[in-house]
């Protein structure tokens, strides 16, 4: 049973730093697309970044570019999305999201999908 527990969410100011984990099992963590999306209240999920299966590739939407930054241990079988400079629009609830293909950006390549940790940003 594939399992994604993220943590590390919680409240911060803005301009502050939060960094988020995301703990698989159940699944050749290695041979998996890693992604962070995001769904803020009232709003559709949104891409957030991507990262390919060895680590040397990263994808991220524009407004979080030079801001948020995502990584994996394959040995840890965790992803991480570190974060700074955040900003109020950054509230939501925070999803990692396993996917058997290429690097992808839309939710629809991920097949596994964890709980959700939520990251609030107060002004």
């Amino acid at each position: 049973q594939v399992q994604l527990v993220e943590s590390g969410g919680g409240t911060v100011q803005a301009g502050g730093s939060l960094s988020l984990s995301c703990a698989a099992s159940g699944l050749t963590f290695s041979h998996y697309t890693l992604g962070w999306f995001r769904q803020a209240p009232g709003k559709e999920r949104e891409f957030v970044a991507a990262i390919s299966c060895s680590g040397g590739n990263t994808i991220s939407v524009d407004s979080v570019e030079g801001r948020f930054t995502i990584t994996r241990d394959n040995a840890k079988t965790t992803v991480y999305l570190q974060m700074i400079s955040l900003k109020p629009e950054d509230t939501a609830v925070y999803y990692c999201a396993a996917g058997g293909g290429t690097i992808a950006s839309v939710g629809a390549a991920y097949a596994y999908w964890g709980q959700g940790t939520q990251v609030t940003v107060s002004s």
